[in-house]
């Protein structure tokens, strides 16, 4: 069973930033197409960013594109989430996801993911 473990969340002021980690207990992670989802209260659960297990390619939507970088340490099986000009929106409890299909995709959807996190809080404040 892979276990993914976030952290790095927390209280923050508008324009302020946040790194977030994500770290598998995965013996092949370096083969797992990576993400990150968010889930405000009262919302759905939502895409925010992907990048493939070579790293080579990343994807995200369209509210963080420009403000957010995901990247990925497979050697330390880490994958990370660069938060900057944040805003009272980001507001959401944070969750990392793993692909492990070994395939070469950006997976933009909940059920492309086999394995969750249990989530981190990021508040931001206005």
């Amino acid at each position: 069973q892979v276990q993914l473990v976030e952290s790095g969340g927390g209280l923050v002021q508008t324009g302020g930033s946040l790194r977030l980690s994500c770290n598998a207990s995965a013996r092949t992670f370096s083969r797992y197409n990576m993400g990150w989802f968010r889930q405000a209260p009262g919302k759905e659960r939502e895409f925010v960013s992907a990048i493939s297990w070579s790293g080579g390619g990343t994807y995200y939507a369209e509210s963080v594109r420009g403000r957010c970088t995901i990247s990925r340490d497979n050697a330390k099986n880490t994958v990370y989430l660069q938060m900057n000009s944040l805003k009272f929106d980001d507001t959401a409890v944070y969750y990392c996801a793993a692909d492990p299909t070994g395939l070469l995709r950006l997976r933009l959807t909940t059920n492309d993911y086999t394995y969750w996190g249990q989530g981190t809080q990021v508040t931001v404040s206005s």
